[in-house]
């Protein structure tokens, strides 16, 4: 203490190994914290995460590697950078914004046959290479937003108006997306083309609109028709076949029945013919006999002798006279003596 002045005094503590143990064990908890901080840092920094649908370009002193495989990933703190990348389909629109509010600029367009018509597209890309996608181009979907620009316009300006607004938009959407493909291919900047449809197209005013409507609708009444028209031929067909079917099973049966009946008669007159060789008077009166019981069924036949006598059968020759008898029937007198 110091006793010079009467109304102060200062009082200095004697200095001792209790404070200096104090000062290190201050010192050396810093230092653990410190260590822990940089420890919990590089740790933190040596891994990283890839999603499922996410890719990862690993950059070792600038110079770039795709890491593809979703998972934990080791990487050097402070030596290598990470920059991932999104690898699911994304979409641009073009010729509309997010409001479905018309564009203009990129929606309106002309037609082969010097027609203006708004068209309307949705473009379907995803990232194939990271590495490309990060360090080819500065800016690779203004670039595919623009090659598919250019692509429409070439193609949509190659067909006619009808064909952009009915029926020739599956095969014009076929070869946008192969000009396309083949324009990325070109330029390698890492994105890939998915799909590419037409979401509308309609002609730029209302009077164009309208008429247009007017030639669809005459067109599906076209279609119509002929649907009513193949219908009525579908079903009057199998009707129209089946009688032709009909007609020609009769004309088949009545062939086969004339047929059967012309070899019968000739077999009849073949038979015939065999006897009369063998007996040619007696077969000529035997039809004789017959042909006329089938022309004069009621016809009476008297055979009468020199001597008046009659005669059941006797060989005759030739007709004599042919002289009515009334109610009696025909009566046939035969000369006997006639020559044979």
């Amino acid at each position: 203490m110091d006793f010079n002045n009467k109304n102060t005094y200062t009082y200095k503590e004697p200095k001792g190994p209790k404070m200096k143990i104090n000062k290190d064990k201050a010192k050396k908890g810093i230092m653990l914290v410190v260590a822990v901080f940089i420890v919990a840092v590089l740790g933190f920094n040596s891994f990283f995460t890839i999603k499922e649908q996410e890719q990862a370009v690993v950059t070792t002193f600038g110079v770039p590697k795709a890491v593809t495989d979703p998972g934990l990933h080791f990487k050097i703190p402070f030596v290598q950078g990470v920059r991932k990348v999104d690898t699911t389909i994304k979409g641009i629109k073009i010729g509309y914004n997010d409001y479905n509010e018309s564009i203009e600029d990129e929606s309106l367009m002309i037609t082969s046959d010097f027609n203006f018509i708004n068209v309307d597209f949705f473009l379907e890309y995803k990232v194939t290479d990271p590495v490309k996608k990060l360090y080819a181009s500065k800016e690779p979907e203004f670039i595919i937003k623009t090659i598919a620009q250019s692509c429409i316009r070439n193609v949509v300006g190659s067909y006619d108006v009808d064909s952009v607004l009915t029926t020739g938009k599956g095969e014009i959407q076929s070869v946008i997306k192969e000009r396309i493909m083949k324009r990325l291919e070109e330029e390698d900047i890492g994105l890939y083309l998915v799909n590419i449809t037409i979401q509308d197209s309609e002609p730029p005013t209302a009077e164009v609109l309208e008429a247009f409507t007017a030639v669809e609708a005459a067109k599906q009444g076209k279609e119509t028709s002929i649907n009513n028209a193949n219908k009525y031929r579908n079903e009057k067909l199998p009707e129209s076949q089946a009688k032709v079917d009909k007609i020609m099973q009769q004309a088949e049966s009545k062939k086969q029945e004339r047929i059967n009946e012309a070899e019968g008669q000739v077999s009849r007159f073949n038979s015939m013919y065999e006897e009369y060789k063998k007996y040619p008077l007696i077969t000529k009166q035997r039809m004789f006999y017959e042909t006329m019981e089938d022309v004069l069924p009621g016809l009476k036949v008297i055979i009468e002798s020199e001597s008046g006598t009659t005669e059941k059968i006797l060989p005759i020759e030739s007709l004599v006279t042919v002289e009515n008898s009334g109610n009696t029937g025909n009566t046939v007198t035969y000369d006997n003596n006639a020559e044979e």
